[in-house]
């Protein structure tokens, strides 16, 4: 099969898994959709992702999505992919669940791992395999800084992270000279809905910065992104932290 080319930064065909994220959001308002571009946002609540596209101010599709039913996602791409891969997958699924809530009910400690990390892992193999068939497309993970070095107030999140962060790694690295590019994304603390209540952590950050540096990321060839970019110098100094320093850090 012969490489299409298809530009990242106009994407004609956009699915956003988490059709509800705000970043993800902001990542579509700041690209340069083409005029009739088709965006699908996939997500669990339909009246939710209704009223997420019509913030958007365009016309949208709505596919029901479960991140954590694993079992669904070969078929749910095999169905989406059935009119042609999307150019751009954005996997923006995500919830940040207090350590000290997941460690009252480890349930909710699961949920937070197999929402942030177990269900990309399926879903994007799923997809990545589509696209790698068409020999094109983009694939857009949303990792965190906290994938750098996981702390005491925020393990399973942390690790759920750092476990999506190595995976795009790899992933990355096998879909190298197929077409098919990843871009991973790790912002610092962004200020939004997720993080309601929460202390701002220093070098903070908002869904519209993220969704201006994935825009502008898309127009290079970058496959790792930081938000802000200065954060890139700071992750380095986090892991150069003795442990027994780490261990004092409370914020």
């Amino acid at each position: 099969m012969t490489n299409v080319h298809r530009d990242a930064a106009r994407p004609s065909r956009v699915l956003l898994l988490g059709g509800t994220s705000e970043i993800g959001l902001a990542i579509l308002s700041a690209l340069s959709l083409p005029p009739g571009a088709e965006v699908i946002l996939a997500g669990r609540d339909a009246q939710r992702l209704e009223a997420a596209g019509k913030a958007l101010n365009r016309q949208v599709s709505i596919a029901r999505y479960d991140a954590i039913d694993t079992a669904s996602h070969q078929a749910f791409a095999d169905e989406i992919c059935a009119e042609g891969a999307p150019d751009l997958v954005i996997a923006a699924t995500g919830i940040l669940i207090p350590q000290d809530r997941a460690e009252d009910d480890v349930r909710l400690a699961a949920s937070m791992i197999e929402t942030n990390f177990t269900g990309h892992v399926t879903a994007l193999l799923a997809f990545g395999a589509h696209m790698r068939r068409r020999r094109s497309g983009t694939i857009v993970v949303l990792s965190s800084v906290a994938a750098v070095r996981p702390r005491k107030f925020n393990a399973v999140y942390g690790a759920a992270k750092a476990g999506l962060d190595a995976f795009a790694r790899g992933f990355a690295d096998e879909l190298h000279g197929t077409g098919v590019r990843l871009l991973l994304v790790r912002p610092g603390f962004v200020t939004g809905r997720m993080t309601a209540g929460m202390a701002q952590a220093p070098m903070a950050t908002t869904p519209d910065a993220v969704g201006a540096a994935v825009a502008a990321a898309l127009h290079g060839k970058k496959s790792t992104v930081w938000v802000p970019g200065s954060l890139a110098v700071l992750a380095t100094v986090m892991r150069l932290v003795p442990r027994p320093l780490w261990r004092k850090i409370e914020r």
